[in-house]
C-alpha cells in the first residue's frame, strides 16, 4: 500500500469466482455485506466481480486498499486451486502463509461427523497470513480471516451466503463499529416524475453540488428509472440529530426546486402516492388499458391495502373490447383510431361510468415494435383522466423511446402520475407530453 487513503467510512467490495462472470450465476453477497456496512455508517465506494486469477486478484486488492481501509472478499476460500484469495491476499500484503494445525483438526473432525476421513486438499483451507484472525465456520469448511494491516481492515469471508452472513454480521461487524469511531449513514430518496435526468440535473445540480463542502457533507446521487428519477441524498454523521436535520434542509431545498415534479420525500413510488391520495379522499379508481396490458392496474394493486381504492380495470386491447366492454363508439373509433385523444377520453369515461367511480384513468398507444405510422409513430401514447365530481376529463399526448417493454412501462407510470398530478391540481407539464 501507498498510503494514499481517504476516510475509514468507505468500503470496497469484491466478489471472488469465474463462475459469476457468466450469465448463469449472480453476485448477491455484496447486497447483504452493503447492507451491514450502511449500518455501520460504512458507504460502499465500489464493489467487483474478479475472476479466480491471481495476477487479477492482487491488482483488484492493490487499487481497493491504495485508496480506501475496508477491503471486504468473499469467495475463493475452498480447497481447489482456483481458490486463490488467501494467496492474493497474503501475497500483496506481503505476509507469510502458515498452516494452522488447529484449523487443520477443525477441518478434519467436520469430516468425520460425515463419516468421511478428509481429503489432504483441504489443508489449503487451514493456511494463514501471519497476524490474520481466524473466523471460525460452524457452517461449513472455509473459515474467514480477518487482518488490521497499517490503518486497513480486510475481511476474507467464504462464498456460500449461509457461511458468509454469520461472519458479516457477527466478528466482522465488531470489528468496523471499533473501527469507524461510530459513524452513522444515514439516507434520503426522492422520487421525480414527469421530468427526464437531465433535466432533474439541470434543477437540482446548483443546490446539491454546494453541499459537498458544508457540514456534515451530504452526497447527491440521481438514478433514472422507466418514467421517474430517483435522487439519494447521504450523509455521513456521528449523531442521528445532526444528520437528520442536515438531510431534512437539504430534502426542503430540493422540493422548492422540484414543485409538483416532486412524488415523494421519502422513496414512495408514485403508486404508493396515489393510492394514498385516493385513500384520504374516500375515493375509488378504475383503469382503462390498451397497449400497457394492465400495467398500470398490477402497479397500483402492488401496493398493499390498494381494495381500499382500487375498484376494477379493463384491459380492452383490440377495438371490439374497447367497444364492447367501455361503450366506445365504433364510429369514434373509424374516425379517429384507437389510438387518439377522443378513444382515451371514451375509454376514461366508459371506465368511470360503469365503474361507479370517483376517478378513471385510461391508456392507448402504439408499444411497437410494428404498428407505428408517420403521423403516429411508435411510442405515441394517448392518455385520459377523468373526474365524477367535478365531471371533467383530460388528455395527454406522450411519446415514448424505447424497447416495447419500456414503452409499456413509462406509459403505466406516466398514467399514474397524471392521477397524482390531477387529484394535487398540478401541472401536467412534463417532458415527454404533446399536448
Amino acid at each position: 500500500m501507498d498510503g494514499r487513503v481517504t476516510t475509514p467510512s468507505k468500503a470496497v467490495i469484491l466478489a471472488i469466482g469465474s463462475e459469476m462472470l457468466s450469465p448463469a450465476r449472480h453476485d448477491t453477497n455484496s447486497l447483504y455485506i452493503t447492507g451491514v456496512l450502511n449500518e455501520l455508517g460504512i458507504d460502499v465506494a465500489y464493489k467487483s466481480v474478479v475472476a479466480d486469477n491471481l495476477a487479477e486478484l492482487r491488482a483488484q486488492i492493490a487499487q481497493a486498499l491504495s485508496r480506501h481501509r475496508v477491503l471486504i472478499l468473499t469467495g475463493g476460500l475452498g480447497p481447489t486451486d482456483d481458490d486463490l484469495t488467501r494467496e492474493a491476499v497474503a501475497g500483496q500484503l506481503g505476509l507469510p502463509l502458515r498452516e494452522d494445525p488447529d484449523l487443520v483438526e477443525a477441518i478434519r473432525a467436520r469430516f468425520a461427523t460425515r463419516g468421511i476421513p478428509m481429503p489432504e486438499v483441504n489443508r489449503r483451507q487451514a493456511q494463514v497470513p501471519d497476524g490474520a484472525t481466524v473466523l471460525h465456520n460452524p457452517r461449513g469448511s472455509a473459515p474467514g480471516l480477518l487482518i488490521d494491516r497499517e490503518g486497513a481492515v480486510i475481511a476474507l469471508l467464504p462464498g456460500p451466503p449461509r457461511e458468509m452472513q454469520p461472519m458479516m454480521d457477527g466478528p466482522v461487524r465488531d470489528r468496523l463499529a471499533a473501527f469507524t469511531g461510530g459513524l452513522r449513514l444515514m439516507r434520503r430518496t426522492l422520487r421525480v416524475a414527469g421530468r427526464t435526468e437531465s433535466r432533474v440535473e439541470e434543477l437540482t445540480q446548483p443546490i446539491y453540488s454546494a453541499w459537498l463542502t458544508q457540514a456534515p457533507p451530504i452526497e447527491t446521487t440521481i438514478l433514472a428509472t422507466p418514467g421517474s428519477i430517483e435522487l439519494h441524498l447521504g450523509t455521513q454523521v456521528r449523531h442521528e440529530a445532526e444528520g437528520a436535520a442536515a438531510l431534512s434542509e437539504a430534502v426542503g431545498q430540493l422540493a422548492c426546486r422540484l414543485g409538483p415534479d416532486l412524488v415523494s420525500l421519502d422513496g414512495h413510488t408514485v403508486e404508493q402516492v396515489v393510492g394514498d391520495l385516493l385513500r384520504a379522499r374516500g375515493w375509488r379508481i378504475a383503469l382503462a388499458e390498451s397497449c400497457t396490458g394492465g400495467l398500470a392496474t398490477s402497479r397500483l394493486t402492488d401496493v398493499a391495502g390498494s381494495s381500499d381504492y382500487v375498484e376494477r380495470g379493463w384491459v380492452a386491447y383490440s377495438n371490439r373490447a374497447k367497444s364492447d366492454l367501455l361503450g366506445v363508439s365504433d364510429a369514434l373509433i373509424a374516425e379517429h383510431g384507437a389510438v387518439s385523444a377522443p378513444v382515451a377520453r371514451a375509454m376514461a369515461e366508459g371506465a368511470l361510468a360503469r365503474a361507479t367511480a370517483d376517478v378513471a384513468v385510461a391508456i392507448t398507444g402504439i408499444a411497437g415494435p410494428g404498428g407505428g405510422t408517420e403521423a403516429k409513430p411508435i411510442g405515441t401514447v394517448w392518455m385520459a383522466v377523468a373526474l365524477a365530481a367535478p365531471r371533467e376529463t383530460r388528455t395527454l399526448l406522450c411519446r415514448f423511446l424505447g424497447s416495447r417493454h419500456l414503452i409499456k412501462t413509462f406509459a403505466a407510470v406516466t398514467a399514474l402520475d397524471l392521477v397524482r398530478r390531477r387529484l394535487l391540481e398540478a401541472p401536467w407539464d412534463i417532458d415527454w407530453a404533446r399536448r
